[in-house]
């Protein structure tokens, strides 16, 4: 397993809220206050505000003028298309640049993701399995890109996420994270991509 950090308040706002908005706790237009978001955190209006933003650049929440912040609409279906087609194009540039690039210590990292990601499973925590799936994702993204190629990714992946439907079977969806991870090690690009391609929908 990977190590435990202490998590930023800031952060572990951020990913509540999240989880709220792709679970649909949060609807689609439902607007949010700072003063009582930070009556459930327990902190000042300060660190809500700049999560507000934060979810805003992402894509989450959608910020306009005199009607305050709120969490954005799904994307109609042409949209969503576009979105998976965008998201397939930064991924398979990021296949395409790491199959021979890849160290022993990024497969171990790789593989302690899925790992956890079985676990994740195991447990029925469905959230964990939402965040550990784009974690698996960001990784191959950031390796490849770094901060530039994630922050064009990013967005794209949390909008999408909005119309997030639970995988039926935990065997399915990590034997396509397996068979990345595997096209990986073999060096096989048009493999990788395949089953990115597959995973990705």
């Amino acid at each position: 397993m990977r190590e435990k950090k202490i998590t930023p308040i800031r952060e572990q706002i951020a990913d509540q809220l999240r989880s709220d908005i792709i679970s649909g706790d949060l609807q689609p237009n439902t607007k949010l206050n700072e003063q009582s978001l930070a009556d459930r955190f327990g902190v000042s209006r300060g660190p809500v505000r700049d999560v507000l933003i934060q979810l805003t650049k992402e894509g989450l929440l959608v910020s306009k003028s005199n009607c305050g912040v709120s969490v954005n609409s799904k994307l109609d279906p042409e949209l969503q298309k576009l979105m998976v087609d965008i998201r397939r194009t930064i991924e398979t540039y990021a296949i395409k640049k790491l199959t021979s690039e890849l160290s022993d210590n990024d497969f171990t990292k790789l593989e302690t993701i899925l790992t956890e990601l079985e676990q994740a499973f195991a447990n029925e925590d469905f959230q964990q399995v939402t965040q550990v799936d784009i974690d698996f994702h960001h990784f191959l993204v950031k390796r490849a890109g770094g901060e530039e190629l994630s922050n064009l990714w990013s967005p794209i992946v949390m909008r999408m996420r909005m119309d997030y439907k639970r995988v039926s079977s935990s065997h399915a969806c990590v034997s396509e994270h397996r068979a990345i991870l595997n096209a990986l090690k073999e060096q096989d690009s048009r493999a990788a991509v395949n089953a990115l391609k597959a995973n990705i929908k």
